[in-house]
C-alpha cells in the first residue's frame, strides 16, 4: 500500500521516517526547494537564526526524544538582565521582571538542524522537492495527485501534512462536503499571520549594558523582542515579532527603516547598524498562509482534528500537521504528535 505525504515540514518528515523504519511504501513531496516548512533559518557567517518557530519547552516528550537520538545541542533562552519597555508614546525604560521567554529552549544552529537530520534519514527515492500538488482525485480505486506542470502521482492513501486552510485551496474530485470544507477553512494556521525581523550584530552590546534583550513595545513596529544569540561565540542577534497588520507591512523598505529606528530607541546607538537585518513575513507565503490568516489572533487557538476532517474519502485521506494535534497544537511538539496520531491510522 503506497502512501503519499504532501508537505515536508516536521510532521511530514517525522511520518516519512516512521514509514521508512517500518519498510512501508511511501513518497514525501514538498513544494518548496527545501524541507522544513515553517522552520526556516537565516544563515550569516556560519551561524543560523530561526525566522519561523524557534522554541520548545521542557515537558514536551516527543521533541526531547528527537533531540536525544540525534545528539542535538540545546540552549536555554537568555534572560539575564533588565527588560526594556516602550510605551505608546515611544518612551523607553528598563525594568526588572520575569522574562516572557524565560525557560524556553532552542537548538544550537536553529530548528532546521532537526529537519535536516530527519530529511537525511530518508532515501533520495522517497523524497522530492519542488513538487507542488494542485489537486487530488479518486480514479479507479486509486488516489491521484495532480502536480503543477501536469505530472500525476498515484497512491492508496494520502496524508495532507500542510495547514488545513492551504489544503482547502487544492482541487478535490469528487468535491469535499461543505461541512468538511468549512472545517478546513476554520482552522487558524499557526504562525501564518506573523512577520519576524532578525537583527544580527558582531557583539551582544545589550548584554554588556545589563539588558536581557527582552523588550515589549506599544509604539512599534515590533511588539515583542528577544535575544536570539547562540550560547557561545557570535554572531549575536535580536529578533522581534511585528505588531503591524499584514496589509500595512508590504512596504519592506519602510518597515526596515522603522525597525532600525526602534532598535536604537530600545538599545542605543550600537543597534543602529546591524551586520544583517533579515525579515520574513509568513502572511505572504502562499505555502503557509491564506487571506483568512491575515486576521489577528488574540489567543492561542484551540487545535485538534475536527470531526468533519476525520476519515475523509473512506479513511484514505488524512491530515497531519500541528494544527490537528489535540494536546500540543501550535507547537513543534504538536507536529510530532500529529504525525504519531496519523501513523496509528494507516
Amino acid at each position: 500500500m503506497r502512501t503519499l505525504i504532501i508537505c515536508g515540514g516536521v510532521s511530514g518528515l517525522a511520518l516519512a521516517e516512521a514509514l521508512e523504519a517500518q519498510g512501508r511504501d511511501y513518497l514525501l513531496v514538498e513544494a518548496r526547494g527545501r524541507f522544513g516548512g515553517r522552520i526556516q533559518t537565516q544563515q550569516f557567517e556560519g551561524a543560523e537564526f530561526d525566522m519561523g518557530p524557534a522554541c520548545f519547552w521542557r515537558g514536551q516528550p516527543r521533541i526531547a526524544v528527537q533531540v536525544k537520538r540525534f545528539g542535538l545541542a540545546v540552549l536555554e533562552q537568555y534572560s539575564t538582565g533588565l527588560q526594556t519597555v516602550e510605551d505608546g508614546q515611544g518612551r523607553v525604560q528598563q525594568v526588572r521582571g520575569f522574562a516572557s521567554m524565560q525557560g524556553s529552549l532552542r537548538l544550537e544552529g536553529g530548528l532546521s538542524v532537526l529537519t535536516r537530520r530527519l530529511a537525511d534519514t530518508l532515501p533520495d527515492a522517497r523524497k522530492r522537492l519542488n513538487t507542488q500538488v494542485e489537486g487530488l482525485c479518486r480514479e479507479d480505486g486509486q488516489l491521484v495527485a495532480h502536480l503543477v506542470g501536469g505530472e500525476t502521482l498515484e497512491a492508496d492513501q494520502v496524508i495532507l501534512a500542510l495547514p488545513p486552510r492551504v489544503a482547502a485551496n487544492l482541487k478535490f474530485e469528487p468535491a469535499l462536503t461543505d461541512t468538511t470544507n468549512a472545517a478546513m477553512r476554520g482552522v487558524s494556521t499557526w504562525m501564518a499571520g506573523q512577520a519576524k525581523a532578525m537583527a544580527i550584530y558582531d557583539t551582544p552590546f545589550w548584554r554588556h549594558a545589563g539588558l536581557s534583550g527582552d523588550a515589549s513595545s506599544r509604539f512599534g513596529p515590533m511588539v515583542e523582542i528577544h535575544d536570539a544569540s547562540p550560547s557561545q561565540g557570535g554572531p549575536y542577534a535580536l529578533f522581534g515579532f511585528l505588531g503591524v497588520p499584514p496589509e500595512h507591512r508590504q512596504d519592506e523598505q519602510t518597515l526596515r527603516h522603522h525597525i532600525q529606528a526602534q532598535l536604537v530607541r530600545l538599545y542605543g546607538d550600537e543597534a543602529a547598524k546591524p551586520a544583517m537585518l533579515a525579515f520574513k513575513d509568513w502572511a505572504f507565503d502562499p505555502l503557509t498562509a491564506t487571506e483568512a490568516d491575515h486576521a489577528p489572533l488574540y489567543a492561542h487557538p484551540r487545535y485538534g482534528l475536527p470531526a468533519a476532517m476525520d476519515g475523509m474519502w473512506e479513511g484514505r485521506l488524512h491530515f497531519a500537521g500541528t494544527e490537528v494535534a489535540p494536546e500540543f497544537g501550535g507547537f513543534i511538539e504538536g507536529a510530532l504528535e500529529a504525525a504519531e496520531a496519523v501513523l496509528r491510522k494507516l
